[in-house]
């Protein structure tokens, strides 16, 4: 829920703090006083399309946040902004330039990422508004949610995305028999040509460590037979000269033990440079000007090179792709029998969900008459006991979706004489107010938005009728937070929380002050509201009885 509302320079507010309280919130003044502002600060913050006449006269920027409980965010975006157990900081700001900033407990935001978060916390309704339940989609949801259909909507979307998935495979499948030819011949023409160059993973390694010797031939084996002969060869060489000090060392351990730890070093440095010795015999004798070799090791690993270029980064992936190349002309060429295969995975895929989407037509078309009669209940006690109502549920056959083959539509009319026409296309801010608030009221246990917003949802009526729609607003905040601006005393004392907008001068310059109303003060505003612009003992009296009558 929203916990608390701040509002700087926005409009003609030029600062003020509310804090909500859970259930029903009425904010009662007159007209023009500055109540629906607070609610279009509210859909700034959550995400809609800023303007920036919105800039209060002489401010540079104009800035709106929310404390929201950790609850109202999904898990991906408690993640992202490292929400943690205390309230949540929603800010969003515009300067004069028009440059939208937006954060959440100080982290930055973009704008789509709270637009997308409000749609799903926040539903507004008000006069010739565009609900979110006047979309056929949401209808469709609403009744299916009316109904508990959400495991079967579960299964028709898995069937839906089989199907998609068999499907694509056959079109990928099929093609003629000359692009099948072509793609064969082009895929052996591939895997001939790393076939012939007989790779062996580890042989590029080998001829990197070949090329250098043999560039430098004639440089290594000089160098190699000048380092064997100082360490092996002829009087004076290093071998020659650690064999006599071993010796001599032997015999002098004989009368001081402790060089016996001596000897033993010049024994592994006489090993150490006998192995050096092997090592430069070999080499001297393996490396050779080999012009012929040379050139072959050059001519290799450009081959090399331009296979890496068409195939794969490295040796092991073309030897992959050598793999693939295989399994896809073996497919290509049994390629009429996987066709075959498919097209019955198809059908057998389509009939299923073909059968799953009529199932659940049959429940929602059961739904929908149980739907009808509890809104036409609703609408009867909130003053349109004659309009008629109809939940439309058609079924096209051969179109099913990951929800069925349904389109549902609510249909309405007003008034007796006139023709049932989807809510969409209703004119009458009232009506359309009263049926979203009578759907609201029906889908109340299933609706999972957690605040709503209802702007003078009593215009055109009075009387028992506006009692009828405080009480349901009333219910309704048993199950969701609710701000409600309202003209009406009967749904203003039905508010678990009252606040009064009123305009004032300060130093030339106009505010709006919001205070929330208790005791005596609510008393006379709600008299007010009975009596007029003021108040007398006869509207005072009838204020205590509503006051007292709604058990708040």
């Amino acid at each position: 829920m929203l916990r608390a509302l701040s509002v700087r320079d926005f409009a003609v507010i030029s600062e003020l703090r509310l804090e909500p309280q859970p259930g029903l919130n009425v904010f009662t003044g007159e007209t023009g006083a500055g109540k629906s502002i607070l609610i279009e600060a509210l859909g700034f913050l959550l995400g809609s399309r800023a303007s920036t006449s919105w800039l209060r006269h002489g401010a540079e920027r104009l800035s709106v946040e929310g404390r929201f409980d950790p609850g109202d965010f999904p898990a991906q975006m408690r993640s992202q902004f490292k929400i943690g157990a205390g309230p949540v900081c929603v800010r969003r700001e515009l300067d004069a330039a028009g440059k939208s900033r937006a954060s959440v407990n100080g982290r930055p935001a973009q704008v789509s990422v709270l637009a997308a978060w409000g749609e799903g916390l926040l539903d507004f309704h008000g006069q010739h508004e565009h609900q979110t339940l006047l979309k056929p989609t949401a209808q469709l949801e609403a009744l299916d949610a009316f109904a508990g259909l959400a495991a079967k909507r579960s299964e028709l979307s898995a069937l839906h995305r089989d199907w998609l998935r068999v499907a694509a495979e056959l079109e990928s499948a099929r093609m003629s028999d000359s692009e099948r030819l072509q793609r064969i011949e082009f895929d052996r023409f591939q895997l001939s040509e790393i076939d012939a160059a007989k790779l062996r993973v580890e042989e590029e390694g080998e001829i990197e460590s070949d090329l250098p010797l043999l560039k430098n031939a004639d440089r290594v084996r000089t160098l190699a037979e000048s380092a064997y002969g100082a360490l092996y060869e002829g009087e004076g060489s290093a071998l020659e000269d650690l064999r006599q000090a071993e010796r001599a060392l032997e015999d002098l351990s004989r009368y001081d033990e402790s060089l016996g730890e001596v000897r033993d070093g010049v024994l592994a440095a006489r090993v150490a440079v006998e192995d050096a010795a092997r090592r430069l015999a070999d080499l001297r004798g393996r490396v050779e000007a080999d012009p012929d070799r040379l050139d072959a090791l050059i001519r290799r690993q450009d081959e090399l090179a331009r296979l890496k270029k068409k195939y794969g980064a490295t040796l092991g992936e073309i030897l992959v792709r050598r793999d693939e190349l295989a399994g896809e002309i073996e497919r290509l060429e049994n390629s009429q029998k996987r066709i075959c295969e498919l097209e019955a995975a198809r059908e057998a895929s389509r009939r299923k969900l073909e059968a799953a989407a009529g199932r659940i037509h049959k429940q929602r078309v059961g739904a929908a008459r149980r739907l009808e009669a509890a809104l036409l209940k609703e609408l009867k006690d909130l003053g349109m006991p004659q309009a008629l109502l109809s939940v439309s549920v058609e079924f096209e056959a051969g179109r099913c979706g990951p929800v069925g083959g349904d389109e549902v539509e609510f249909l309405l009319a007003p008034n007796p004489g006139e023709p049932l026409k989807p809510l969409r296309s209703i004119a009458s801010g009232g009506e359309l107010s009263r049926v979203m608030l009578a759907l609201k009221t029906v889908f109340a246990g299933a609706d999972r938005v957690a605040i709503l917003v209802f702007d003078e949802i009593d215009a055109g009526i009075g009387g028992a009728v506006a009692r009828c729609v405080g009480e349901r607003l009333a219910g309704l905040g048993r199950r969701h937070q609710l701000l409600c601006v309202t003209h009406l005393a009967q749904v203003a004392c039905f508010g678990a929380a009252h606040f009064h907008v009123a305009k004032a001068s300060v130093c030339g310059r106009t505010v709006v002050r919001v205070e929330r109303l208790d005791g005596d003060r609510r008393l006379e505003t709600v008299a007010q509201l009975l009596g007029g612009r003021a108040a007398t003992d006869a509207s005072r009296r009838h204020a205590q009885e509503l006051l007292e009558s709604s058990n708040l």
